[in-house]
């Protein structure tokens, strides 16, 4: 294969992932895989429930269910690798610690340790907050009062 071609063959793959994902997700296609069952049940009583007759549908949903695993897969790694470059860059520009910039890359057990971190630094900062609050409120109370 020539250079050129090599790197086109993912960007095909992703265009094709992508019309497919979008195509699978929508109500008509619901309607389509739901009309196939419709009629393979109906079926049934023509070719006497064979065996045939019930390998078909089993088939056709076991290579319909294996290809559309790989392609929506695709689809939602490049999606989530776009929405992580996405907040990397906001953490990178924002007024938050740049510590967050690449943990998907942390096991899942670094991960839920600094989940556990931030919670805890939320609640702390929401208590500040309400101390905050009250104290203005107290402040604009004595006020009121002179």
């Amino acid at each position: 294969m020539r250079p050129e071609t090599m790197s086109s063959v993912p960007k095909m793959f992703g265009d094709f992932a992508n019309a497919v994902a979008r195509a699978a997700g929508r109500p008509s296609a619901f309607v389509a895989a739901l009309a196939v069952i419709v009629i393979w049940a109906v079926t049934g009583p023509v070719f006497r429930y064979s065996d045939t007759w019930q390998l078909i549908i089993n088939t056709g949903t076991t290579i319909v269910t294996f290809l559309m695993v790989f392609l929506i897969q695709n689809s939602q790694n490049r999606d989530n690798a776009a929405i992580q470059v996405k907040l990397d860059e906001l953490i990178r520009v924002g007024e938050v610690k740049n510590m967050f910039v690449g943990i998907e890359h942390l096991t899942e057990e670094e991960i839920e340790e600094l989940r556990r971190k931030c919670e805890r630094r939320a609640q702390r900062d929401g208590k500040r907050a309400v101390r905050r609050i009250d104290r203005r409120a107290r402040r604009a109370a004595e006020e009121g009062e002179e």
